[in-house]
């Protein structure tokens, strides 16, 4: 499984209703896209949920590197670059998947944790903890999933998760989910990912 994120950071004046409007509109054309486990459509709005900007910045839970490459060297992420430039995009191995204890329920946020894997750490010890902070997570009231990554060049790991209400109870930057594709969600391997 691969995670993936870009982020498209927007004036401080822009009109976020574009984005609702572009992901309501464009996100059932991934509904059936094959390859994908699921791709939450997230937006933060500068002033709201603690958020300092505007942003779009989709996450996407692979099942392939096909399904991945055929979305990013095809015309849905061209799309996206010709409409906002083309962002950077971050790519992570996954450690960990859970569906939540309110796996069947629609999306209203999502919240990315990061934190960098200090020089020296014992990879064996943080991959353990990513793993029963995955679980953990997935067992909270409204989680509908969980994932934890990592970034081996920059030795960054994140902590992914979908919540059914606003009030999530994991740490880290908020986002609300616009729409929410999940093609294959349910070939998503769980567990620990080694």
């Amino acid at each position: 499984m691969h995670a993936m994120q870009y982020e498209v950071t927007l004036p401080a004046d822009y009109d976020m209703d574009i984005v609702r409007a572009r992901a309501t509109g464009k996100g059932p054309l991934l509904d059936d896209f094959p390859g994908l486990g699921l791709k939450a459509y997230l937006a933060r709005e500068r002033g709201v949920d603690g958020s300092p900007v505007n942003q779009y910045a989709p996450f996407y839970l692979w099942n392939t590197p096909e399904g991945m490459n055929s979305f990013l060297w095809g015309p849905g992420f061209q799309g996206l670059a010709d409409d906002f430039g083309r962002p950077r995009v971050r790519h992570w191995a996954c450690l960990a998947y859970e569906e939540g204890v309110a796996a069947g329920s629609p999306a209203a946020v999502a919240v990315r944790g990061r934190r960098s894997v200090p020089e020296g750490a014992r990879l064996s010890e943080v991959t353990a903890e990513a793993v029963r902070e995955t679980e953990r997570l997935a067992a909270l009231d409204g989680a509908l999933c969980a994932v934890a990554v990592v970034d081996p060049g920059a030795w960054e790991l994140v902590h992914f998760s979908l919540w059914e209400h606003d009030t999530p109870k994991a740490p880290g930057e908020m986002f609300r989910v616009l729409y929410l594709n999940t093609p294959e969600r349910d070939r998503l391997p769980g567990g620990r990912q080694w």
